[in-house]
């Protein structure tokens, strides 16, 4: 009898990544890495566990327990296989507080776990870019920020055409709806869950929500417009607020960048979570068969205070994930031939030359830093060449006897088909 054999298959929600995968994930995230150190941000990580009371602080109970993988370890302990990073990176701001240099520009690139139902853009493992600056209070921040977001699209060749900025504030937010409905921080923050979902819900059940929370009709037509108005024209109805100038300052200081064209003014962005205190936004893709959030983030100016008592240091960031990154980029045909770039070698052997020789020849190429394998097995030399082609090298080294004996290499450009015949101690210049 045969034992059944195990599943091939990853857990729901997961992926393989086997060496094509790898290789266009090493090519974006290498990108982005080489950007954002561009721009002086510098990389952190944590554990991949957490204590789940730091999700429980930041997001509910209920939240944090329903969507983390989460579990007892032996000492009793309630941990959590980290669904996000930002408790993580605040935990290790306020572990540090007076030892760091502010204000802080740091970047992280970690895998998270988060259990909900797969869908499109959406896994329950993923791999997320997160940027943050700590210990700036001013829209400087934000603008770094946001800039920086637009600036790791650009990178991939993006233009305005492809994605825009929605950008709101939470301050402006709540005073606009307290003026209009008349309620208090609590009542304006109920509201906000409505608007936040306004888009994913039938209009006459966004309408009926917001009549529950003491809403007549004059008063959402009064919302309502705030969707379609300029940032100068939503700021002038509520000029006191200090929402209202920070929106006003950033949209200034993106247009003075020349960053106009990438951004919008969004009455409905909200970003769901309560910890946003001022700028929101998120970036959307236009493409019509991908017109979705990719991602998106704001100011947080009071998560540190989770870890140290009288303690109050602004945050602002985003965070991605390489899902709907790669869904932006394919959708877009912004991924390039990544195999047609640099050189990689594949040294072909012949039984009647010493083996060395051809070690030799790879031990060369990979100290002037070329890539480079000697093949490996007994195969002819015809599906040696096949397997060159298949494994995307660029060029094959060809040395025979007679070869050998004269002191030279042949080199095959794999691409171009030109085939060439240098000087055995000249193979490191041909590829320089």
């Amino acid at each position: 009898m045969c034992a059944q054999l195990l599943s091939t298959r990853p857990y729901k929600g997961t992926r393989d990544f086997y060496p094509a995968d790898m290789a266009l994930r090493n090519w974006f995230f290498g990108k982005i890495r080489r950007a954002l150190e561009l721009a002086s941000f510098e990389e952190y990580n944590g554990p991949m566990l957490e204590s789940l009371d730091i999700y429980i602080a930041k997001s509910g109970e209920e939240i944090a327990n329903e969507q983390t993988y989460n579990f007892t370890d032996r000492g009793g302990r309630r941990l959590a296989v980290r669904p996000e990073m930002t408790p993580t990176v605040a935990r290790l701001v306020a572990g540090r507080i007076n030892d760091l240099n502010f204000p802080l520009k740091w970047f992280s690139i970690p895998n998270l776990y988060r259990y909900e139902n797969p869908q499109r853009g959406r896994l329950r493992e993923h791999w997320q870019v997160n940027v943050d600056i700590f210990g700036c209070d001013s829209y400087e921040a934000d603008l770094e920020v946001i800039s920086t977001a637009i600036s790791l699209l650009k990178v991939f060749n993006a233009d305005s055409s492809m994605f825009k900025v929605h950008i709101n504030n939470r301050r402006f937010f709540n005073d606009v709806i307290a003026a209009i409905a008349g309620t208090d921080a609590e009542g304006s923050r109920k509201v906000s869950k409505v608007i936040d979902r306004k888009n994913k819900i039938p209009r006459e059940v966004y309408e009926k929500d917001l009549k529950t929370l003491g809403l007549d009709e004059d008063k959402i037509a009064k919302i309502d417009a705030l969707y379609s108005m300029s940032v100068t024209d939503a700021a002038a109805l509520c000029p006191e607020s200090k929402g209202a100038q920070e929106l006003l300052d950033l949209f200034s200081a993106l247009r003075e960048l020349g960053l106009e064209e990438y951004c919008v003014f969004d009455f409905g962005i909200i970003r769901g979570l309560d910890y946003y205190t001022g700028t929101v936004f998120e970036v959307l893709d236009e493409a019509p068969e991908n017109n979705r959030a990719m991602f998106g983030g704001g100011r947080y100016d009071n998560l540190v205070g989770l870890f140290v008592k009288n303690t109050n240091v602004s945050g602002v960031g985003f965070g991605f994930g390489d899902v709907t990154l790669e869904n932006f980029l394919v959708t877009h045909n912004l991924i390039p031939d990544i195999y047609a770039e640099g050189v990689k070698v594949l040294v072909t052997k012949f039984d009647d030359v010493p083996y060395s020789e051809y070690t030799n020849i790879v031990s060369r190429l990979r100290a002037a830093d070329i890539k480079s394998s000697v093949y490996i097995g007994s195969k002819k030399f015809g599906k040696q060449i096949d397997y060159a082609v298949k494994g995307n090298y660029s060029h094959v080294v060809i040395m025979g006897t007679s070869e050998l004996e004269a002191g030279v290499l042949k080199i095959k450009d794999l691409r171009t088909r030109e085939e060439h015949t240098v000087e055995a101690d000249k193979l490191e210049a041909f590829f320089a």
